[in-house]
């Protein structure tokens, strides 16, 4: 890693999806959601940020991809550039960004056996994360990880009311927090921030020809 990106700040993104009836012919709405996690050095005082954005009719793979856009939306708003661990229980979403994308924009952003699915979502992920130093990492979803259950339960929400945050929102994490463990749904410390952990990221992301599409 270099000298630039150990000076750029961290922050932690948990990400979630979901599609009400993914699969069923008709429209399927859907939710897409995260909670965002920074430490100020100064003060050393963590604060946490949600976020979530919804569509009437969509797939499971579509949002996983969305809740990733959205998350990078909201930290490069005023020209931020961050180190980024971004956690998602979406195999397509973290394989897609540390595999696949490489691969298909070496042949011109086409798969060997087809269309890409969801091409145009791919190419703008791969270009909101391109300015960021970004560590992906996948979990086990509906494993009891109490960041990844409440981006779900973000993601839930958004899809049944067909809401979204319109940016960042204060986290109401905590409270989500407590209310879980009273129920015995959550019954593990929250992933502490990776401030003391190495930082991996990948490689840097291809180029999104404007020609490609």
């Amino acid at each position: 890693m270099t000298a630039e990106s150990d000076a750029l700040p961290l922050v932690a993104i948990y990400a979630d999806e979901s599609c009400l009836g993914n699969g069923r012919e008709g429209d399927n709405p859907g939710g897409a959601a995260g909670v965002i996690e920074h430490v100020n050095t100064a003060t050393e005082r963590l604060t946490r940020w949600d976020y979530w954005i919804a569509e009437p009719s969509t797939t499971n793979n579509r949002m996983a991809l969305r809740s990733a856009i959205e998350a990078f939306r909201v930290i490069g708003r005023k020209g931020g550039r961050f180190r980024v661990l971004f956690t998602s229980d979406s195999q397509y979403l973290v394989k897609g960004m540390t595999e696949w994308v490489y691969g298909w924009a070496s042949r011109g952003w086409r798969r060997k056996e087809g269309a890409i699915e969801n091409l145009a979502l791919w190419q703008e992920l791969v270009s909101v994360a391109a300015t960021h130093h970004v560590q992906w990492q996948w979990v086990r979803g509906h494993a009891g990880h109490p960041q990844n259950e409440y981006a779900n339960d973000l993601a839930v929400q958004a899809a049944k009311e067909q809401s979204s945050s319109e940016g960042a929102r204060t986290s109401r994490f905590d409270e989500w927090l407590e209310a879980q463990r009273l129920r015995k749904r959550v019954m593990v410390e929250p992933a502490p921030f990776p401030s003391g952990r190495p930082f991996a990221p990948t490689r840097p992301l291809p180029r999104v020809s404007t020609t490609s599409h």
